[in-house]
């Protein structure tokens, strides 16, 4: 049986089924469902394009390219739909990540034109939790930041972002897209930080947020305060503030290869359910 397929750019006319998809797995799909339900699908408002791609009329599987290029809920069939694309249009994106299979289908795909990549992740466990855990009480001190304390948290922010990526976030533009970002954070009530001596020891946010799940990121511990607990107590106390305030299910994704994370995110309660890939250039 032959089957009509074909790939678009989305248009606002399109949310609603877009939604559907984004909606079908809201943990693995946070951030970009957060971005829609937030900006919908005009290119301007979101920041990026959505690719749609269709089967027998039917929208299927979605791709966002903006700063990141993210495939979701994409077969294999339509992540050779959005390769062919995105190699028209030239590499514009400063990393792909998604879940793994797709993920790593797309960057086998690009590689050849877009590669090297400066590194790839092949594999970052992606941890849920619908529970505060028994076993950690969360630390009483972490607690949201306000507005007025952004240049105490700046700082930390900084750090944490050139030690996870590898690149500092005041490259390029001096940091006016990080500063905004965090800020927005700040203003949204979803930035927590412990501080003491007008220092941060611990911080986090959480990032993408729908009133189905929301995703913690940017967790950190001051260097010389590692090794104290600081992460499980910390992390307790946020996760507490999102399944109060947020959303019932929180999520988070982590290097596999960072076994003390992944061993405190466990021990407050975090389970692995599947693992994202990123492809960082």
């Amino acid at each position: 049986m032959l089957t009509q397929t074909t790939t678009r750019v989305l248009e606002p006319s399109d949310l609603g089924a877009a939604l559907a998809i984004l909606e079908s797995d809201p943990v693995a799909n946070a951030f970009v469902t957060a971005r829609v339900r937030i900006a919908g699908l005009d290119p301007w408002r979101l920041g990026g394009e959505m690719w749609g791609w269709y089967a027998d009329g039917r929208l299927r599987s979605l791709c966002y390219s903006g700063a990141n290029l993210v495939p979701i809920c994409a077969t294999p069939e339509a992540v050779r739909a959005f390769a062919d694309r995105a190699r028209r249009a030239g590499r514009r994106c400063s990393s792909i990540v998604g879940p793994v299979e797709p993920t790593a289908q797309l960057w086998r795909l690009l590689e050849p034109g877009w590669g090297p990549a400066r590194e790839v992740r092949a594999h970052q466990p992606l941890m849920v939790t619908e529970n505060l855990s028994a076993e950690v009480t969360p630390d009483p001190l972490v607690r949201r930041i306000r507005k007025d304390e952004m240049d105490v948290l700046m700082p930390a922010c900084v750090a944490m972002f050139t030690e996870e990526v590898g690149i500092s976030p005041l490259a390029g533009d001096g940091g006016l897209l990080y500063q905004a970002r965090v800020a927005e954070l700040i203003g949204a009530g979803r930035s927590f930080a412990r501080i003491e001596d007008g220092k941060v020891l611990f911080k986090a946010e959480i990032g993408a947020a729908t009133p189905q799940a929301c995703q913690i990121q940017g967790v950190w511990v001051a260097p010389e305060h590692r090794g104290r607990g600081l992460s499980e107590t910390g992390m307790a106390a946020v996760l507490r503030y999102a399944l109060t305030d947020i959303a019932p299910v929180v999520s988070l994704y982590v290097n596999d290869y960072n076994t003390p994370a992944r061993r405190a995110y466990a021990r407050v309660g975090f389970r692995e359910t599947g693992a994202f890939m990123s492809v960082l250039f």
